[in-house]
C-alpha cells in the first residue's frame, strides 16, 4: 500500500504545526509548512516594498520563488531562493501579513500547484488552514486541530516571550481573535473543517498527547505500514 498524505488544519496556535512536525518525524514523512510559505511571501513583499493589498504584485513575486524545507536536528529550516528565513518569518506582524495576502485568489493560485505536487507524492504531512478542503482534498487522513481562544493566546504569548518579544497577553488575544475572523470569513479558501476531517480539541492536551492521537489515526489508515 502506498504511503498516505496527511492534511492538518486549524487556527493559529492550535498546535497544528508542532503536531504535524512530530507526526512527520515519527513516520519518516516529509513535512510541508504551508503557513511558512505564506509568511515568507509576506516578508519578502514587505522587504521589496510591495503592498500586502496588491494581489497581482504579490502573486507575481510568489510565483517566482523557490522553496526548500529541510531538517536541521529538530528544527525545520525553510530556504527561499537559498535564503534561510526560518526565524524571520515568525514575527507577529509577518503572521498578520500572511493572513492579509492569503485573501488574494491569485496569491493562493501561485502557491497551490507546488503544494499539491508535493502532496500527490504521498508520505507527506502538510499543515495549514485549507489543506483538507482545498490543497489536498483527497488526503487519506484529514485532521482539524483546535483549542479555546484563551489557551491559544496563552501559548502564543509564551512563545513570544521565549523569543524575547514584548507583547501583552491582551494584545496577543486580540490579534489572534482578529486573524481567526479574517481567516474564517475570507471569500477564497476560508478556514473551515473538512467534512471528513477528525476534530481534535488540544486545549487540555500536551503536544505529545496530541501527536500520539494523530499518529494512531495515521497508522490505522496505513501510514508507515
Amino acid at each position: 500500500m502506498p504511503e498516505i498524505a496527511i492534511a492538518v488544519d486549524g487556527p493559529g496556535s492550535s498546535g497544528k504545526g508542532t503536531v504535524a512536525r512530530g507526526v512527520a518525524r515519527a513516520l519518516g514523512y516529509q513535512y510541508i509548512d504551508t503557513g511558512a510559505m505564506y509568511r515568507a511571501v509576506a516578508l519578502l513583499a514587505k522587504d521589496r516594498s510591495i503592498s500586502w493589498t496588491d494581489g497581482p504584485a504579490v502573486a507575481k513575486l510568489a510565483a517566482g520563488l523557490r522553496f526548500q524545507f529541510s531538517w536541521d536536528g529538530d528544527i525545520l529550516r525553510m530556504r527561499v531562493d537559498g535564503q534561510d528565513l526560518t526565524t524571520a518569518i515568525r514575527k507577529d506582524d509577518i503572521g498578520r501579513g500572511a493572513s492579509d495576502i492569503s485573501v488574494h485568489p491569485e496569491v493562493r493560485t501561485a502557491l497551490l500547484s507546488l503544494q499539491q505536487g508535493l502532496g500527490r507524492e504521498g508520505a507527506v504531512v502538510m499543515d495549514g488552514r485549507d489543506i483538507g478542503t482545498v490543497v489536498l482534498p483527497e488526503a487519506r487522513l484529514k485532521i482539524f486541530l483546535d483549542a479555546e481562544l484563551e489557551e491559544r493566546a496563552r501559548r502564543r504569548h509564551d512563545e513570544m516571550i521565549r523569543r524575547g518579544e514584548l507583547a501583552s497577553y491582551q494584545d496577543v488575544y486580540a490579534a489572534l481573535e482578529a486573524r481567526d475572523r479574517q481567516d474564517r470569513e475570507r471569500k477564497v479558501a476560508p478556514l473551515t473543517q473538512a467534512k471528513d476531517a477528525v476534530y481534535i480539541d488540544t486545549s487540555q492536551l500536551t503536544i505529545r498527547e496530541a501527536t500520539e492521537v494523530v499518529l494512531a489515526l495515521a497508522r490505522a489508515r496505513g501510514a508507515g505500514a
